[in-house]
C-alpha cells in the first residue's frame, strides 16, 4: 500500500508547489517510486513545474531522478449514479491505478476549497500544510483575540480536517498524522514571530498537529521554477559549488524531511 502525503492549505502564496515538488523529488532521489497528482485543475502550479522539467532535462540532454505526475482521468459522466460526485470517482480511480505501483503518493491541493481537496484530505497518511509566519495565515487554522494570544474557535479549514479524520476512523483506517510547515520564518527575534510560535504550539495541543520547520524566504526557489529544478538538482546540472543561501535552503529541505518522519525513510542527503 502507497502512503499518501497530501499537501493542503485553502490560503494561496504558503508554498504548497514548492514544497511538494522538494519532498516528492527528495523521495524519489532516495529511490522511492514517487507519484503525484496536483488537483488544482485552473492554475496546475505542480503541473508546471514538471512541464518545465521535462523540457529542461529533454534540451540539456540531461536525465535526473524525479517523481512521475499524472493528470486525473475522465469519467463518463453517463456511468454515474443518481447523486454521484464525477470528482470522487476521477481522485478516487487516479489513487487506486498508482496505490499498487507507488511507494509514495503526493497530492498538491490548490488554494481553495474544493470538492476534490475535502476528498483528498480524507485519503491523507500525512497532511501537510505549510504556513506562512503571518497571523493572516494562522486565520486559516484557528481565529484569536485581538492579542494574539487567546484561540477563539476553529476555521473551516480546521474543520474540514477534523470531519476527514472522522472519515477515516468510520473506515477504520489509521489517524492522519497533520504536519504544519512554518515557512518564510524571520530570522530575528521579533514579538510576532513569538506571538506566532506561542499561538502555534496553543492551537497544536488543541486539535492535534506537529508543527516543522519549512522553507524561509529565498530567491533560489523563484528561479527554479522555470526550469523545474530543486535544491537538489542543482549539482547534477553543473553547479559545482553552491553558495551560503543555497546551501542553507538544502539544509531547511533536509530539517524538512526529517521532521516530516515518514514511514521507512532514511535521510540521505
Amino acid at each position: 500500500m502507497a502512503h499518501i502525503i497530501v499537501v493542503g492549505n485553502e490560503k494561496g502564496g504558503a508554498g504548497k508547489s514548492t514544497v511538494s515538488m522538494h519532498v516528492a523529488t527528495a523521495l524519489a532521489r532516495m529511490g522511492y517510486k514517487v507519484n503525484t497528482l496536483d488537483l488544482d485543475l485552473r492554475q496546475r502550479s505542480l503541473g508546471r513545474y514538471f512541464e518545465n522539467r521535462r523540457s529542461f532535462l529533454r534540451d540539456a540532454e540531461i536525465d535526473l531522478p524525479g517523481p512521475v505526475n499524472h493528470d486525473l482521468p475522465e469519467i463518463d459522466p453517463q456511468t454515474l449514479k443518481p447523486g454521484e460526485n464525477i470528482y470522487d470517482h476521477r481522485l478516487s480511480a487516479a489513487v487506486g491505478t498508482l496505490e499498487t505501483d507507488s511507494d509514495f503518493i503526493l497530492i498538491d491541493c490548490p488554494g481553495s476549497h474544493t470538492r476534490l481537496s475535502q476528498v483528498a484530505h480524507s485519503l491523507a497518511d500525512t497532511l501537510v500544510t505549510p504556513l506562512n509566519d503571518s497571523f493572516i495565515d494562522f486565520d486559516l487554522l484557528a481565529r484569536t483575540d485581538s492579542t494574539g494570544e487567546a484561540i477563539v474557535g476553529p476555521s473551516v479549514y480546521s474543520e474540514m480536517v477534523w470531519n476527514a479524520r472522522q472519515l477515516r476512523a468510520q473506515a477504520g483506517l489509521k489517524p492522519i498524522d497533520w504536519v504544519v510547515l512554518r515557512n518564510r520564518v524571520g530570522t530575528q527575534r521579533m514579538v510576532n514571530k513569538e506571538k506566532m510560535e506561542r499561538a502555534l504550539k496553543m492551537l497544536s495541543d488543541r486539535i492535534g498537529f506537529r508543527i516543522a520547520p519549512g522553507f524561509s524566504e529565498r530567491v533560489i526557489f523563484r528561479e527554479l521554477f522555470p526550469r523545474g529544478l530543486t535544491l537538489l538538482d542543482l549539482k547534477d546540472i553543473g553547479v559545482k559549488q553552491l553558495n551560503i543561501s543555497n546551501v542553507a535552503a538544502r539544509q531547511e529541505l533536509r530539517d524538512m524531511m526529517k521532521a516530516l518522519s515518514l514511514p521507512g525513510v532514511e535521510i540521505e542527503f
